[in-house]
C-alpha cells in the first residue's frame, strides 16, 4: 500500500512533500504525522536541498487532522509525549529549507496550520482556509493560535479561531494569511515562478519567518510583515 506522504527530491534541490490520501481529503493522521517528521528531517539532513514544496493530491490541500483517530491515545500525558517528541510544527518554523504551500481546495485545521508556518503560501482561487475546531469542541492546538495571530489582524485572527467559519482565498489576501492568490489554472506556474525565486535569495524567501521566530524567542511582538 503507498504511503499516505509523498517525498521526492529533484535535481534543482527542490523536496517535494505531497500529502496523498485523496479519498479522506488528506486528513491528516498518526502515520502522516510520522512521515512528514521523518520528511522534514531527511530534507534538512540532505546538503543539496534547499527548497520544500508542500501540496495536496486530488481536490484539496487537506481538509485537517484526521478526527477518526481524536481521543485514541492511551492516555493525554502518551499524546502529548508523542507530540513533543515528534513536533513538526516546531520543525517546520526552525528549518533550514525556505518552505512554500500550494493551496487548493479544503485548507481546514492542520491543513491551514502547516501552511501558516512556511515562508510562502500561494492559494488558488478555490481555496477556502478555515480554523474549524471550535465546532468540534477543540482549539486549533497545531499553532493555529499562536501563529494566525501574528500572520493576520488580531481581529480577524480572532474571528477565525473562535467561529471556526471559512473564508475566500480573496479575503485571506486581504488579511494576510496567504501571500498570493492565482486562477487554479495558473497556479503551478506560479508556484514554479516562486521556486526559482527562493533558490535564487533563499535568504529573502526565510527572512519573514525567521523575524517571527525572534519575536517567538523573546515574547516581543512579532515585525511587521512586508
Amino acid at each position: 500500500m503507498a504511503e499516505p506522504v509523498r517525498f521526492a527530491v529533484d535535481e534543482r534541490g527542490v523536496a517535494v512533500i505531497t500529502l496523498d490520501r485523496p479519498e479522506r481529503r488528506n486528513a491528516i493522521n498518526l502515520q502522516m504525522r510520522d512521515l512528514l517528521w521523518e520528511y522534514l528531517g531527511a530534507a534538512a539532513a540532505i546538503p543539496e536541498v534547499r527548497v520544500i514544496l508542500f501540496r495536496g493530491e486530488g481536490p484539496c490541500f487537506s481538509a485537517g487532522a484526521d478526527i477518526s483517530e481524536f481521543g485514541t491515545a492511551p492516555s493525554i500525558m502518551a499524546a502529548r509525549r508523542a507530540r513533543h517528541d515528534r513536533d513538526i510544527w516546531w520543525q517546520l518554523l526552525t528549518h533550514p529549507c525556505v518552505t512554500i504551500a500550494r493551496m487548493h481546495g479544503y485548507c481546514y485545521g492542520a491543513g491551514l496550520e502547516l501552511p501558516l508556518f512556511c515562508d510562502l503560501r500561494l492559494a488558488s482561487a478555490d481555496a477556502r482556509l478555515a480554523l474549524p475546531e471550535v465546532t468540534l469542541a477543540y482549539i486549533p492546538s497545531a499553532g493555529g493560535t499562536q501563529m494566525l495571530p501574528r500572520i493576520a489582524p488580531p481581529a480577524v485572527a480572532a474571528h477565525l479561531i473562535l467561529t471556526g467559519e471559512p473564508v475566500a482565498a480573496a479575503d485571506a489576501l486581504r488579511w494576510g494569511i496567504v501571500d498570493a492568490v492565482f486562477p487554479p489554472a495558473d497556479l503551478d506556474a506560479a508556484v514554479e515562478a516562486a521556486i526559482e525565486r527562493a533558490l535564487a535569495d533563499p535568504a529573502a524567501a526565510r527572512a519573514r519567518r525567521l523575524r517571527l521566530l525572534g519575536a517567538a524567542d523573546t515574547h516581543e511582538p512579532p515585525a511587521p510583515l512586508p
